[in-house]
């Protein structure tokens, strides 16, 4: 696939944030190389790759809670991606909450300002 995307920029890999298609939501933020793009736009569904693990990473694929995409977008400087998507399952985030933005700054704490959908525990056997 001939994409604008500029994978070298930052050593192969991409931003990639996912938004709520229909609220505006943003759920997470991830990372893409060029296989984990194509792949997302050849399947409709998104992936990921992760870091930690040093592989690709198909949202989803330990929880259930996969992510269809219904538009993606890239930005002015072509070195980042925006994933429109409706979450299946309800949460984006590995610690059960709908956004990873789950938090927010209060004075100097950090305050939890959604409710859980699921328990991490009971979801990722490890």
């Amino acid at each position: 696939m001939n994409t604008t995307l500029d994978f070298d920029k930052a050593g192969g890999l991409v931003p990639a944030v996912a938004q709520d298609a229909d609220t505006g939501e943003v759920l997470m933020l991830a990372w893409m190389n060029r296989e984990a793009f194509e792949e997302t736009v050849r399947t409709g569904r998104a992936v990921y790759f992760s870091r930690s693990r040093n592989k690709l990473w198909r949202k989803g694929e330990e929880s259930g809670h996969v992510q269809e995409v219904k538009g993606i977008f890239v930005d002015c400087d072509a070195d980042t991606v925006l994933l429109k998507v409706t979450q299946l399952g309800g949460a984006a985030c590995h610690e059960g909450y709908k956004s990873c933005f789950f938090r927010q700054l209060d004075g100097d704490e950090l305050k939890v300002i959604a409710e859980r959908i699921f328990d991490p525990k009971a979801v990722y056997k490890k």
